[in-house]
């Protein structure tokens, strides 16, 4: 059995709108699936979000072609951590890849006010089990997931 791998990344980004507007699209689970799972890499099975303390964030994907395990399930299952309106967002959760645990996550998501809109911080602490994806490729997939944030939010 190989240890765990435990990682810690900051991401941030500032756009030109509201910080209400910015939590709007994380808090309105139609908004948020419009950015979340939207893509060619997966086609979404479930996507549910109980938005608030204690509240479920589910989802689970079918990996399409695109991808190095086409036909292979990828399902996140987590919960509200702690949401202050406008402010911040935490979630805990676990990934599975087909049928094994790859990771378990503490994202928190900061709505913090600028003199022009909003700058958004996502930082991402993980413990990344045998066969998992790694601290660089998950990181690169949030990044993609603010970059279609940020086109959600000027298409909104």
């Amino acid at each position: 059995m190989t240890p765990a791998v435990h990682d810690t990344f900051v991401i941030e980004r500032t756009y030109s709108v509201s910080p209400e507007r910015a939590f709007r699209m994380f808090a309105d689970p139609a908004l948020k699936r419009r950015w979340f799972t939207d893509g060619k890499a997966q086609d979404t099975e479930i996507f549910e979000m109980d938005f608030r303390v204690g509240g479920a964030d589910r989802q689970r994907y079918r990996m399409t072609t695109a991808t190095p395990f086409p036909g292979v399930a990828l399902s996140n299952e987590g919960a509200y951590q702690d949401i202050v309106p406008n402010r911040r967002i935490v979630l805990a959760s676990t990934m599975t890849l087909g049928d094994r645990r790859i990771s378990s996550s503490l994202v928190t998501f900061e709505f913090l006010p600028t003199a022009t809109g909003v700058n958004v911080r996502c930082t991402h602490q993980a413990a990344f089990y045998e066969g998992a994806d790694g601290p660089a490729m998950r990181k690169d997939g949030w990044e993609k997931l603010l970059d279609a944030f940020g086109r959600a939010l000027e298409a909104a």
